[in-house]
């Protein structure tokens, strides 16, 4: 498992005020949310490895929520196949989509706008040592997040993300995924994390064999919601606050330079 490196810090995005705080009252341990707003893939990466590291020693003491957008990029995780990425150097370049192989568990994937994508840095040695659990809280997270906007997510046997419920599925046999999930941990601290197709351009997904399942359709929440399409804001508030839950932390709004001295303080 490669070392975590210390990255450039990204300087921290302030959410909207007409919103509501996300934690009414803070009691017990905290879940930073911190909003990034749309950011590149590469100073993200590194700044979810300098936060890693600082959980890691202690010197934050609370878990992490990075809530972000990315220019588009595809991401290649340790168990990746050269053969799941079918579009060509050149047509990825005219799409203008980044290539990335990192540290993170599972195949191939794809970030970009209009996709939700959060990277829990969570301590697991306080909750439960057990990365099968802790991606099955993650699923539950997204579960609970979805549901708000008329979208019933579920889980598929033997595979790891949130798909739509079979039940709800135009094509016979087709399932539909909306939500990928990959992740790295060192000393049980987590990073990386889901991708959520919120209002995402799908067509993006033809460059690869999502998550290396084939025969697999990619759909989102603005396709998939009956009560029209939700704002990314509205989707971003809905999942923290059930990540929160899952983990029974109570969420707190945090700018990237407080966290930043907290890590340093």
């Amino acid at each position: 498992m490669p070392d975590v490196q210390v990255g450039r810090a990204a300087p921290g995005f302030v959410p909207d005020a007409a919103r509501p705080a996300l934690g009414a009252r803070c009691q017990g341990p905290l879940l930073h949310v911190v909003r990034l707003g749309l950011r590149p893939y590469a100073e993200v990466l590194e700044l979810q490895r300098e936060l890693a590291l600082a959980r890691i020693t202690g010197s934050i003491d609370h878990d992490v929520l990075l809530l972000v957008e990315h220019p588009p990029v595809v991401t290649l995780g340790r168990s990746a196949s050269a053969s799941h990425l079918v579009a060509s150097p050149a047509l990825l370049a005219a799409r203008g989509v980044d290539v990335f192989e990192v540290e993170r568990g599972g195949d191939i994937t794809f970030h970009g706008p209009g996709q939700l994508v959060g990277y829990p840095i969570v301590d697991l040695k306080r909750h439960r040592q057990d990365l099968h659990w802790y991606l099955r809280q993650v699923e539950e997270a997204l579960i609970r997040g979805l549901a708000p906007f008329g979208v019933h997510g579920s889980r598929v046997d033997g595979l790891t993300g949130v798909w739509v419920e079979q039940d709800r599925a135009c094509v016979a046999h087709e399932p539909r995924k909306i939500a990928s999930i990959g992740v790295h941990a060192r000393s049980w601290v987590t990073w990386h994390g889901f991708a959520l197709n919120v209002n995402t351009d799908l067509s993006y997904f033809d460059l690869m064999v999502p998550c290396g399942i084939r025969g697999v359709r990619m759909t989102s929440v603005a396709l998939e919601s009956g009560a029209g399409a939700p704002s990314l804001a509205s989707v971003s508030d809905s999942v923290a606050r059930a990540l929160a839950g899952v983990f029974e932390l109570s969420p707190v709004e945090t700018l990237m330079e407080d966290l930043l001295k907290v890590g340093t303080a």
